[in-house]
């Protein structure tokens, strides 16, 4: 199992709307998430600076590279670029994070 830590930015105002709109999260996201080998996968806010840090987990034959190409992740990219930085192609603008310590 791999874990997995990065960085997005979410838009000054919008922290309930994103809230909301991971809380009604597609049934077929998370389907395409899973049959990647992504699992755990938790997102958290910080408020003060809008930074969002997600963490997951990826099996060791995953294949979650693939997944921008998937046309329901590119569907949510889409939906979400309002409210967050993204790139030209509305992926989320992401920088990885490096592990510096784990404790089990």
């Amino acid at each position: 199992m791999q874990k997995v830590a990065f960085v997005m930015k979410l838009k000054p105002g919008f922290e309930e709307e994103y809230q909301k709109r991971h809380d009604e999260i597609w049934p077929e996201l998370s389907v395409a998430l899973s049959e990647a080998g992504v699992s755990d996968y938790s997102i958290y806010l910080h408020r003060s600076s809008g930074f969002l840090f997600a963490v997951q987990k990826r099996t060791e034959n995953h294949i979650a590279d693939l997944l921008p190409q998937h046309p329901i992740v590119k569907k949510w990219w889409a939906y979400m670029s309002d409210i967050m930085d993204t790139n030209p192609d509305n992926s989320p603008v992401s920088e990885s994070l490096e592990c510096v310590f784990h404790m089990d």
